[in-house]
């Protein structure tokens, strides 16, 4: 090898420094805008569609999942009437208390502002609307589950019974009526007043304001204002929520933020990883040439540079 071809350790540590800097600067590492549809986290999010759920006004009467049921041409069975279910976008949960009073909670996907599902939906069918809402398309579905595996609520259901075009069932909140400027089924037919929909902002002021004007009846924390980024599906109680099942150690951070910090440091990590490989592989062939004349025996070394000068 010729004095020319030769790299130098500090020649290949520059020039790997370089390779990860243009890596980076091609890939736009870290200045790229989160996931979820690469706009800025949480835009719009008082403008959305939403549901103020009062706890302590619900009466457990149940016409809110009939409502669902009908409105989806849903059919469940007696069993999948228990909890939420392929055939059941929503279900009120019944918590008996310490006293014997009861709670019922109205349980349904909570359509997260930058929801985990969507997000890690390879391939959009779990898919958030302009509106605000969290829909699914079926024809794209992959049966892949990882909606599943990512919500932190533990809402999205998978179509067992279905061998054939099994399909990821939940409440998409009435988006067709929504779009014909009804109001979603269950809000429509709530007799107590536990129900109201509306725009989240509009819902977040009345939500402070029923706990202000009465603050020995709620307790001081709207559910669902912070909790995953903050949701539409909007909780205010009289009873701590640790009490009705709901899910306190939920971070305050959108979900999907958690995966773009992994997923942004790829490009350049497996740039750097590439360069480093290469480089590598080059001073391994360097130094095999260069070594190569000490592992020809002494008798054969001027026939072999003999050869070489040819």
């Amino acid at each position: 090898m010729s004095k020319d071809q030769k790299l130098s350790r500090r020649d290949f540590l520059k020039l790997s420094a370089a390779s990860v800097g243009a890596t980076m600067l091609a890939t736009g590492v870290p200045g790229l805008a989160h996931a979820s549809g690469g706009g800025t986290v949480g835009t719009g999010r008082g403008t959305i569609p939403a549901m103020l759920i009062d706890i302590s006004r619900c009466v457990g009467c149940g016409n809110c999942q009939r409502s669902c049921i009908e409105a989806n041409k849903l059919n469940p069975t007696t069993e999948q009437m228990q909890g939420l279910s392929a055939q059941t976008y929503t279900f009120v949960e019944q918590h008996t208390l310490e006293d014997d009073e009861k709670r019922w909670v109205k349980r349904q996907c909570m359509h997260c502002i930058d929801a985990a599902c969507a997000s890690a939906c390879p391939v959009s069918a779990l898919y958030k609307t302009p509106e605000g809402p969290i829909i699914y398309r079926p024809d794209r579905c992959l049966g892949c589950r990882y909606c599943m595996a990512s919500c932190p609520f533990g809402v999205p259901r998978f179509e067992w019974q279905n061998g054939l075009t099994p399909q990821i069932r939940k409440c998409m909140f009435c988006y067709q009526r929504q779009q014909n400027g009804e109001q979603p089924a269950c809000a429509a037919n709530c007799p107590s007043g536990a129900l109201k929909f509306g725009t989240r902002d509009q819902l977040l002021q009345e939500a402070h304001g029923r706990i202000a004007s009465n603050p020995t009846h709620y307790v001081d924390h709207i559910f669902g204002e912070q909790e995953a980024g903050g949701t539409a599906m909007l909780y205010i109680s009289d009873v701590p929520f640790e009490q009705l099942g709901f899910r306190t150690n939920v971070t305050t951070r959108a979900l999907p933020a958690y995966t773009w910090d992994v997923m942004s440091k790829l490009p350049a990590v497996v740039g750097s990883m590439a360069v480093v490989l290469t480089g590598a592989s080059i001073v391994t062939r360097m130094r095999n040439g260069k070594d190569h004349d000490h592992d020809i025996p002494p008798w054969e070394r001027h026939e072999h540079n003999a050869e070489a000068d040819e």
